[in-house]
């Protein structure tokens, strides 16, 4: 019969890579039929005084070899659930993937700045909080105006200097401060306005406002430069129409509609059933605006344009209710994929 110290030595030894080593190891050692367990048996043929010394040689031996074992047999089971884990059953069907899209107004935002970078133009962005000199009294707004009331702008309760931007055209003042003309730049962004939410408004909503100042500039090349933009984007046979009208920051100004291609001009929602829906308002820029940020207005001359993001893409994509935008609804977004694109 094997020693106590032979079969410590085989124990500590013992190799086991899979689960039949470890039933190898087990029969072995802890079984009924194991040395440990033949050891056992002899303790009754020894004498009285030796019995308790080799009985408890013989117990540390057995637990030696139970707890090889159970160490064994955790890495086994960790090296299987690993390898469940990282190959998993390659004859199973796949899970389908959801796959998302752009928003429509950042489709929409894209493609407006695409088509006037194309010719030349540069795009800008800003804070969305602002301070009263570039949002208002910069661009040429009365102390008295309108505008300025609560009832159109949001202000910062502790800070009545301080406000949410009502229009992208601060960013058209922060670029001429710091530029010299000749300017050609798009100031996309998001803008905020005390409004009711319809159909046809939102308190939020986004902005792609375009100067050009330049020596020279008149009102033909912002005419020109305005239907380009309205042939590349709802085709070349769109038809446009300049308004009068008047903003603080541009003279003469004026508002510019397209044809309505959701109803072709038979009359609809949208269009207010006339044809026409109004996509931006343009102007020369006033020159008290260019003295205001530091450029000779006897020098230079120049055109704005300001159009919402949001008519354009109900224009675009043909949806008569602008929340549908600010609802975040799946089913609705994932009409844009194919536009994403």
């Amino acid at each position: 019969m094997k020693s106590i110290d032979e079969i410590r030595a085989e124990i500590e030894s013992f190799q086991v890579e899979n689960a039949e080593n470890l039933e190898q190891f087990r029969l072995q050692f802890l079984s009924k039929k194991s040395e440990i367990q033949a050891l056992f048996g002899e303790i009754k043929n020894m004498a009285q005084e030796s019995r308790k010394e080799f009985g408890q040689l013989v117990n540390d031996l057995r637990d030696l070899a139970q707890n090889h074992y159970n160490e064994f047999k955790a890495t086994i089971e960790a090296a299987s659930d690993r390898k469940t884990t990282l190959i998993p059953d390659i004859t199973r069907p796949a899970s389908r993937q959801t796959v998302g899209s752009m928003h429509p107004i950042s489709i929409m935002m894209g493609e407006v700045r695409r088509i006037f970078e194309d010719i030349g133009f540069s795009a800008v962005e800003g804070p969305d909080i602002e301070d009263d000199w570039h949002v208002f009294t910069a661009l040429n707004f009365a102390e008295e105006h309108p505008a300025r009331d609560m009832q159109d702008t949001f202000f910062i309760e502790l800070h009545p200097d301080v406000l949410l931007r009502t229009h992208t055209s601060s960013l058209q003042v922060r670029t001429m401060e710091k530029q010299q003309p000749p300017i050609r730049v798009i100031c996309p962004g998001r803008v905020f306005r005390n409004e009711a939410i319809t159909s046809r408004a939102h308190c939020i909503f986004h902005q792609v406002e375009g100067l050009y100042v330049a020596e020279n500039v008149s009102f033909a090349d912002m005419k020109q430069t305005l239907l380009y933009f309205a042939q590349r984007m709802f085709g070349d046979e769109v038809r446009i129409r300049l308004r009068p009208s008047y903003f603080p920051f541009t003279e003469p100004s004026a508002e510019m509609d397209v044809s309505c291609n959701i109803c072709g001009g038979a009359g609809c929602n949208l269009c207010k059933h006339t044809g026409w829906v109004e996509i931006l308002g343009c102007g020369m820029v006033d020159p008290n605006v260019l003295e205001n940020c530091g450029i000779d207005s006897t020098k230079y001359s120049g055109f704005a344009f300001g159009l919402g993001i949001e008519r354009m893409t109900m224009l675009k994509y043909r949806t008569n209710d602008i929340r549908l935008y600010f609802e975040n609804d799946v089913r609705f977004l994932q009409q844009f994929k194919a536009a994403t694109k």
